[in-house]
C-alpha cells in the first residue's frame, strides 16, 4: 500500500486544502484592504455630478433665409467670429428706400427755408408798401388842411376841396391794403416754418427707419457672442428661419462647471468660495481644482439620476463648483462637458486634502486654435490649474 492510498492520505489532503484555502482568503482581504476606496475625513464631503457648461444659441433677429454657415461642429469660435450669413436682398431694398424718404425729407426741407425766406421778403417789401401809403396819406391830408383854409378864404372852389377829400380817402385804403398784405405775408411765414418742422419730423422718422434697417442689416451677420465650441448646427445654408430661429449652438468652455447634490448635513457647512475637486470617471488619474459658486437655499428632493456617496437622501441641496477660467483656456482642446464624475469639497477650511484628492493635471495643454506654437509640456502638480 502507497502513501497516497494509504488510510493518512485523506485527512493530510483535507487540512493542506484548509491552509491554502486559508492563505488565499488572507490574500485577498490583503488586496482588497489595498484597492477599496479610503473614505474622506469629516471635513470634506462628496457627491455625484456631471460637468456642465454654459450654452448659447445664436439666433436669428428677423425672419429670412440662411445664406451660409462658415463653422462646422466641434469648431472653435472667438467672441465676435462670424459664424453665418443671412439673404439680405429684402433688407438691401428697405436700405435703399430708407436712404430715398431721406433725401426727399431733406429736398422738401430745403424748399420749405427757400420759401420761408421769400416769405419773410414779402413781409419786409409789405411793411415798406405800408410806409408809403402812410406818407402818401400824411401828404394827402396836408394837402386837405391847405385847401380848406383856401377855401374858406375865397381862393380856391369847392370842387377842388373834394378832390384832395378824395385823395386823402384813396391813401387811407392804401394804408389799408398794404397792412393786410403784411398780415398776409406773416401769416404765409407761420405756414411755411410748419412745413419746415414738418420737413424735420421726416427727416427724423426716414433716419430712423434707415438706422432700423440698418440694424437688421448688422443682425444678419450671425456672430459668436462669446468665445466657445459649436456644438449643434440646427439649420443649413438655404433653409428659412422664423424671427428668433436657432441657427448655431455653442458652448462656452471657458465656463465649465460640476453640479452636484450634498445632503443639508454637508449643505450647510458648504460656503461660497469654498475649495473643491473634481474627478472623473473617464479619467480618474486626474485631480482637477475648482471653487463653490452657487449652494441652493431650497433643499429639493434628489434627482434620479444622482446618488450620493453615502445613502440616497430625499432632501438634498445643489451645489456648483466652478472650473478657473484661465485653467479651461490653458486645457481648451481637453474641456468635454457632459462627462460624469465625483466632486469633493471642503467643508472645514482647515482640514487637509487626502493625498489622492492632491491636484494632478495632464502632461501637456495644447493651444488655442491658430495658435502657431507647438504642445508645451505643464508639470503636474498641486499648484498647476487645468480643465477636464
Amino acid at each position: 500500500m502507497t502513501a497516497d492510498t494509504g488510510p493518512l492520505a485523506s485527512p493530510i489532503r483535507k487540512r493542506l486544502g484548509w491552509v491554502v484555502l486559508a492563505l488565499v482568503a488572507a490574500a485577498a482581504l490583503i488586496a482588497w484592504n489595498r484597492l477599496k476606496p479610503q473614505g474622506m475625513p469629516p471635513g470634506i464631503a462628496s457627491g455625484n455630478g456631471r460637468i456642465e457648461a454654459t450654452d448659447i444659441d445664436v439666433a436669428t433677429r428677423t425672419a429670412g433665409r440662411l445664406k451660409d454657415v462658415l463653422v462646422k461642429e466641434g469648431d472653435d469660435v472667438e467672441a465676435g467670429q462670424v459664424l453665418a450669413h443671412m439673404d439680405t436682398a429684402t433688407l438691401e431694398a428697405d436700405l435703399q428706400r430708407a436712404q430715398s424718404q431721406i433725401n426727399q425729407a431733406r429736398n422738401a426741407k430745403a424748399t420749405a427755408a427757400a420759401m420761408l425766406a421769400q416769405r419773410e421778403q414779402a413781409v419786409t417789401t409789405a411793411k415798406a408798401v405800408v410806409s408809403q401809403r402812410q406818407a402818401e396819406l400824411h401828404l394827402a391830408s396836408k394837402q386837405l388842411q391847405r385847401t380848406q383854409e383856401l377855401v374858406n378864404k375865397g381862393f380856391l372852389s369847392p370842387q377842388k376841396l373834394d378832390e384832395i377829400q378824395a385823395q386823402v380817402m384813396s391813401a387811407k385804403a392804401g394804408v389799408s391794403a398794404a397792412q393786410s398784405q403784411v398780415a398776409e405775408a406773416k401769416t404765409a411765414i407761420t405756414a411755411t416754418r410748419s412745413q419746415l418742422q414738418e420737413g424735420d419730423s421726416a427727416i427724423a422718422t426716414a433716419q430712423a427707419s434707415l438706422a432700423r434697417v440698418q440694424a437688421d442689416l448688422d443682425e444678419s451677420v450671425l456672430k459668436a457672442p462669446r468665445p466657445g465650441r459649436v456644438q449643434v448646427l440646427a439649420a443649413q445654408a438655404g433653409e428659412v428661419l422664423g424671427a428668433g430661429g436657432r441657427a448655431i449652438s455653442l458652448v462656452d468652455v471657458g465656463d465649465v462647471y460640476m453640479t452636484f447634490f450634498l445632503p443639508e448635513t454637508a449643505a450647510g457647512r458648504v460656503a461660497i468660495g469654498s475649495e473643491a475637486r473634481l474627478v472623473l470617471d473617464a479619467a480618474p488619474q486626474y485631480v482637477i481644482p475648482a471653487k463653490v459658486t452657487f449652494v441652493a437655499s431650497v433643499a429639493q428632493f434628489t434627482p434620479k439620476t444622482v446618488e450620493t456617496t453615502a445613502e440616497r437622501q430625499k432632501l438634498v441641496f445643489k451645489v456648483r463648483a466652478q472650473i478657473d477660467r484661465a485653467l479651461l483656456d490653458h486645457y481648451r482642446q481637453q474641456v468635454k462637458t457632459g462627462m460624469p464624475g465625483m466632486a469633493y469639497v471642503r467643508v472645514q477650511p482647515d482640514t487637509p486634502w487626502p493625498d489622492k484628492l492632491n491636484v494632478a493635471l495632464p502632461d501637456k495643454a495644447y493651444p488655442k486654435p491658430g495658435d502657431p506654437s507647438a504642445p508645451q509640456a505643464v508639470a503636474s502638480s498641486a499648484s498647476s490649474q487645468a480643465a477636464p
